[in-house]
């Protein structure tokens, strides 16, 4: 787990998985796989094998031994509804997420019907918590709206889009049901470009609908010197989290104990 996360949304990371496997556009120049291969074959590193999928089971506490509240991005490494990893698992991450609940949880996936499927069955309870946001990359038209459609039939208490990369203009599309949209530009080496219409269109269909509008980055091969400012302004709107009370070290230390048993 990091706490000190440079990812503009969120306070930290926490990785029970890491390492994923491409699904659509939005996964070609896919930042997690690149910091991951940089370590294949270091031994005794996080990422010693790449970024092959991994379930990492000693993390599974962390967020019961993190004490101040934090938003906590859920798998920035890995997709928490790859195929690759059981439903079983992803029960053991939302019971922790459930039982440590003075954080706000953030996931994301592009395998939304897979998501959609278990918060609907499995997942029920984790679907229903208001401190646990559940969200779908949108990169285009043809992969990310149809990932909207899947996201609000789950019908979570808080569901929201990363619209990141925006690889084109999606036109006009339904916000019913969602509570928050993050845009962003792609950054890195091959960056494809974003134009400025096609995030103006989302901001004002965020306005007509009065979702929560947070503008991440411009993006670029520089994206420091692109900024994240749009139309001289910073947006960095959030949904309404819930404040629940901190157990104390002790009991905390008995959760975790509980949570090993479970």
């Amino acid at each position: 787990m990091s706490d000190n996360s440079k990812i503009e949304w969120t306070d930290a990371t926490w990785n029970p998985v890491r390492g994923c496997s491409k699904v659509s556009p939005g996964c070609t120049h896919c930042y997690a796989e690149t910091f991951a291969e940089r370590f294949r074959g270091v031994p005794g590193h996080p990422f010693e094998f790449g970024f092959d999928l991994r379930l990492v089971p000693e993390k599974l506490g962390d967020p019961i031994r993190w004490s101040k509240p934090k938003k906590i991005f859920v798998n920035s490494m890995s997709d928490l509804f790859h195929e690759g990893v059981p439903d079983e698992y992803i029960e053991k991450v939302c019971r922790v997420m459930l039982a440590a609940n003075w954080h706000t949880y953030q996931i994301l996936t592009k395998r939304a019907d897979r998501m959609a499927a278990l918060l609907q069955g499995k997942l029920r309870e984790a679907m229903k918590a208001t401190h646990i946001w559940w969200g779908v990359s949108v990169e285009n038209r043809q992969h990310g709206l149809a990932r909207i459609d899947k996201l609000r039939s789950a019908k979570p208490a808080v569901a929201f889009l990363s619209i990141e990369p925006l690889l084109e203009d999606l036109g006009k599309f339904d916000l019913r049901g969602i509570q928050w949209v993050i845009v962003g530009g792609e950054s890195g080496p091959g960056a494809r470009p974003m134009l400025g219409e096609w995030v103006r269109s989302i901001r004002s269909q965020c306005e007509a609908q009065e979702v929560a509008f947070f503008f991440k980055q411009w993006g670029g091969v520089r994206k420091a010197n692109a900024g994240r400012q749009l139309d001289g302004r910073t947006y960095d709107e959030f949904p309404d989290s819930v404040s629940n009370p901190i157990p104390s070290a002790l009991n905390r230390a008995g959760l975790l104990e509980r949570m090993s048993h479970a």
